[in-house]
C-alpha cells in the first residue's frame, strides 16, 4: 500500500479507520485549498508529528525534528524570509551546493525550482511538521531584528522632537517603528517560552524583563523617551483609556505568533517614573489541552490521580501557589472526563483555554456574576461535572460542597501549601468538618520544579546535610548534579519545568479523622502512612535522578 493514497496508508498503519477517512475526504471536498494532512490533524484523528512521519515514510523522504536540530543563521538566510514564509520551508544545512530544506510538502516541485533559482543551490527536501517550520522561521529570521527596530524608534523620536507622543491614528500605523517594537516584544517573549513580560520605567531608562521557567530574565533596556509611546501602543490595542494615567487599568488583545493564536492580558500600574505594564501571555485552545499523561506525574501518583477521577461524585481539589500549574491539571482532568454523554460546566475567572465540548462561563463581578451566583445558576443547568476556577470564600465553598453531596463531581483549586492544610483551610473558611469528610475525594498539591540544562549540568557528590534533606542515609554520599549555565539555557543552568505532586486520598479512615476535626499534622501523618508521597519525596527523587538540583529542592519545599 506504500504507493497508494496516504489515507489508505494511515489505515494500514492503524492510525485511522475507514469511517474517519471518509469524514476527512468529505471535509476535503468542502475545503479544497487545504491539504489532506491539515484536515486529518485538525479533526484530531492523527497528531501532526505522526502524520508527517507517515507521509515521509510513504514518499521515501527523511523526517526531521526541527525542535532538536541546530539551525545556523547563515544557512537559513540563504532562502529569503519572504520565500520561506510563502512556501513554509526553512534551510537546514548546506554541503557544497546541496541545500537541505525542511518542508511539509516535499513533492511540490515548482517550489523547489524557485528555491534552486533563488539560492543557486540544489535543494534536497526533508519532511518536518508545518508548526515546527513556522516556529523555526519566526525564531531564525527575527534574531537581530529587535535592535534594528529599537534604532528605528529612536530615529523617529529624534525626527519628531517636540511632539510628546507619536500619532497612532495615521495611515502608517502598522509600519510605525513603535508598533513593530510592541509586536516584536510579544513575539520574542513567546519564542523564549515566557509567561509574562514586565515593562518597567526608571529615571533614565526602561527595563524589559520576561518570566521564563518562573524566573525573570532581562530581555532588553530601552531609552526612557520610548516608554510613553510603547505604553500608549499597548493601551490602545488592549482597549484601555490612553488619557488616564493616574489609576491602574486592565485590558486584553490577541496576536498570532508562528501560527499560534495568543490571548494576551495587559495590566497597567502608575509608578514613580511612569506606567509599569505587565503582559501575561496565554496560548489559547489552538495549542490543545494537555493529557493527564503529560502532567509530569510519576507512575505512582498517576495511578492515584486516575483512581480519583473514577469517583462519580464528590470534590477533587488541586492546590498550590499562583503559577504552579493548577489550571493545567484541572483542564487535563476535564479533557479526560468530558465524554459525549456527560454535561460539563465550568466557572472561571477568566476562561484561560477554550475546550471543545465543554460549557465554560466567565465571572464578571461588576455585572454581579460572582463565583457563588454563577454556581447557583449552574446547578439548575443539570450538570454532571462542575469545575470552579477557585474557592475564594465561604459561600462558594459551601455551594460547591453541597453540590458534591447531592451527586455532582466538583473540581476546583485552592491556594494552600500542601494537601493536608487544604482540609483545615476549608474548615477555617466555615465549611463544617463532617461536610468536608462526606464530600472529599482527594487533594492534589502541586509545584513546578525547574529541570537542569542537560548541556551544562555538573556532577558532584552530595553532602551529609543534603542527604538529610533528601531523607536518605547521611553517611553515603550519592552523585547529584548542579546548575552551571550556558548559551543553550541563557546562562540560567535550567531548561524547562516539570510538575511534582502530593496526592491525598479520602479513605474511610481519613474521612473519620476529618469529621472529628483533625489538625493538618495528624492528617499529613495518616496520609503518609497510607502511601502519599510528599512534595519533598518527589523532588528528592528528581534530584537523585539528576533531573533537578538541591537548590530547587530547598526553594520548593523548605519550611522553617
Amino acid at each position: 500500500m506504500k504507493n497508494g493514497p496516504i489515507g489508505q496508508y494511515l489505515i494500514e498503519k492503524g492510525l485511522i479507520n475507514e469511517q474517519q477517512l471518509n469524514e476527512v475526504l468529505e471535509k476535503k471536498k468542502q475545503e479544497k485549498n487545504k491539504l489532506f494532512g491539515e484536515i486529518v490533524t485538525e479533526l484530531g484523528y492523527v497528531s501532526e508529528t505522526d502524520f508527517a512521519k507517515c507521509l515521509a515514510e510513504r514518499l521515501n523522504v527523511p523526517f526531521i525534528d526541527l525542535t532538536e536540530t541546530e539551525l545556523k543563521a547563515d544557512v537559513v538566510k540563504k532562502i529569503p524570509e519572504a520565500v520561506a514564509k510563502k512556501y513554509n520551508l526553512i534551510a537546514v544545512s548546506l554541503i557544497g551546493k546541496r541545500l537541505t530544506v525542511a518542508t511539509n510538502d516535499p513533492i511540490n516541485f515548482y517550489v523547489f525550482e524557485d528555491v534552486r533559482v533563488i539560492t543557486g543551490c540544489t535543494p534536497v527536501p526533508v519532511m518536518a511538521t508545518k508548526s515546527a517550520i513556522t516556529k523555526a522561521i519566526g525564531k531564525m529570521y527575527s534574531e537581530g531584528t529587535m535592535s534594528n527596530v529599537v534604532e528605528d524608534v529612536n530615529k523617529e523620536l529624534l525626527e519628531e522632537e517636540g511632539i510628546e507622543e507619536i500619532d497612532f491614528s495615521a495611515d502608517r500605523i502598522e509600519n510605525a517603528p513603535i508598533v513593530k517594537l510592541a509586536t516584536q516584544i510579544v513575539e520574542n517573549s513567546f519564542r523564549m517560552e515566557a509567561t509574562d513580560i514586565h515593562i518597567e520605567p526608571f529615571k533614565n531608562y526602561t527595563r524589559i524583563r520576561v518570566r521564563v521557567n518562573g524566573d525573570l530574565v532581562q530581555l532588553m533596556e530601552v531609552s526612557s523617551a520610548i516608554h510613553n509611546s510603547l505604553v500608549t501602543r499597548y493601551k490602545i490595542i488592549s482597549g484601555m483609556n490612553i488619557a488616564e494615567k493616574r489609576i491602574p487599568q486592565d485590558g486584553r488583545f490577541s496576536q498570532d505568533v508562528d501560527g499560534v493564536h495568543l490571548d494576551v492580558r495587559v495590566s497597567n500600574l502608575p509608578v514613580v517614573h511612569g506606567e509599569k505594564v505587565v503582559i501575561r501571555i496565554l496560548a489559547t485552545g489552538d495549542v490543545g489541552v494537555r493529557k493527564i499523561t503529560d502532567l509530569g506525574m510519576n507512575d505512582y501518583n498517576y495511578k492515584m490521580f486516575e483512581s480519583c477521577l473514577k469517583v462519580p461524585q464528590g470534590v477533587l481539589l488541586v492546590t498550590g501557589p499562583t503559577g504552579s500549574g493548577k489550571t493545567t491539571t484541572l483542564y487535563a482532568a476535564l479533557g479526560e472526563l468530558a465524554k459525549p454523554n456527560v454535561n460539563v460546566i465550568t466557572v472561571e475567572d477568566p476562561v484561560e483555554k477554550a475546550i471543545e465540548g465543554i460549557n465554560q462561563c466567565q465571572v464578571n463581578a461588576k455585572a454581579g456574576m460572582t463565583f457563588a451566583a454563577a454556581l447557583r445558576s449552574i446547578l439548575r443547568q443539570d450538570p454532571d461535572i462542575v469545575m470552579i476556577g477557585e474557592m475564594r470564600d465561604q459561600e462558594t465553598s459551601e455551594i460547591a460542597i453541597r453540590a458534591a453531596i447531592t451527586g455532582h463531581l466538583v473540581l476546583s483549586t485552592l491556594h494552600t501549601n500542601d494537601a493536608a492544610s487544604t482540609i483545615t483551610r476549608l474548615v477555617d473558611m466555615g465549611v463544617a468538618p463532617y461536610m468536608v469528610a462526606t464530600s472529599l475525594i482527594g487533594v492534589v498539591a502541586q509545584r513546578l520544579v525547574k529541570k537542569l540544562c542537560p548541556e551544562c549540568k555538573k556532577k558532584r557528590l552530595s553532602t551529609k546535610e543534603e542527604n538529610e534533606l533528601m531523607e536518605i542515609d547521611p553517611d553515603k554520599p550519592i552523585e547529584i548534579y548542579e546548575a552551571v549555565g550556558c548559551k543553550e539555557c541563557s546562562n540560567t543552568g535550567y531548561k524547562g519545568r516539570t510538575a511534582i505532586h502530593e496526592i491525598l486520598m479520602a479513605t474511610n479512615e481519613m474521612s473519620s479523622i476529618i469529621a472529628r476535626g483533625a489538625k493538618a499534622d495528624e492528617i499529613s501523618a495518616l496520609a503518609r502512612e497510607q502511601g502519599t508521597k510528599l512534595l519533598r519525596d518527589n523532588v528528592s527523587e528528581l534530584v537523585q535522578k539528576g533531573i533537578s538540583s538541591m537548590g530547587e529542592l530547598v526553594r520548593v519545599t523548605y519550611a522553617v
